[in-house]
């Protein structure tokens, strides 16, 4: 057996890569990459809900529900009507995130999306049983409806805190595993 000194590294050994992603940069990740299903030329958001032993057991993103032509449905932000605007029809990524589960419930579980939760969000997130909610942008903060959210998240004592990520950018290179045998995901 070959012991080395904490300083010492010798070529070709087994050792773990440093650069690799941490959980909470991951599964924001996570909600980023699914949001790329989104067909709303406005807004991609996403969604990923992880239990407490760090497994994915939930990912949604912003779309028409199941069956309903998205074709056919409206996705403007403004008009006249407001049956005319994508608003009435479509589904948030924290509906579809806890719609779309994996397990038996997502009681204790934890939520990082992209954007902070509207109201309605933070109804079915309360009912859910989920107890933090992690985000990335709070950009409709001062909106009635995001005081609402705020107000009722705080009420139901969940957790919310926004995401400071350790890196502004992750690249996915499909080719670079044909390159080096390695996976490289460029980062800032």
């Amino acid at each position: 057996t070959l012991e080395l000194g904490e300083d010492q590294v010798v070529p070709g050994t087994n050792r773990k890569r440093k650069d690799y992603l941490e959980w909470p940069d991951y599964f924001m990740s996570v909600a980023f990459l699914s949001a790329q299903r989104s067909k709303d030329p406005n807004s991609q958001v996403g969604a990923c809900i992880v239990n407490q032993e760090n497994k994915i057991v939930g990912i949604g993103y912003n779309g028409m529900p199941n069956g309903c032509d998205d074709d056919l449905l409206p996705w403007s932000r403004s008009a006249d009507n407001q049956l005319d605007t994508k608003y009435p029809y479509v589904c948030h990524a924290e509906l579809n995130a806890i719609m779309n589960k994996n397990s038996a419930d997502v009681k204790g579980c934890t939520m990082y999306s992209a954007l902070f939760p509207c109201n309605e969000c933070a109804k079915l997130i309360i009912q859910a049983g989920i107890r933090e909610v992690v985000y990335l942008s709070d950009k409709y903060k001062d909106t009635p409806d995001m005081v609402a959210s705020r107000r009722l998240l705080k009420m139901a004592d969940i957790q919310c805190r926004q995401f400071k990520p350790k890196r502004t950018k992750i690249v996915i290179d499909f080719n670079s595993i044909n390159n080096s045998g390695t996976l490289n995901t460029a980062s800032e």
